[in-house]
């Protein structure tokens, strides 16, 4: 699937690793999608939102 992500210990933008959609909530009571996964180089956990599909 291959999601780019910011690292915050890196300082730049990865490409995950062991990337999953999960369902976070949102306003309002509704839920929203995102990804995790953890960054190839220094095995930080990474998190990105995905926007609205339609």
């Amino acid at each position: 699937m291959a999601t780019v992500a910011y690292c915050v210990k890196c300082k730049k933008k990865q490409e995950m690793k062991d990337e999953q959609i999960i369902e976070i909530k949102g306003k309002g009571g509704t839920t929203k999608k995102a990804v995790t996964g953890v960054c190839p180089v220094c095995g930080t956990k990474m998190f990105r939102i995905l926007g609205k599909q339609q």
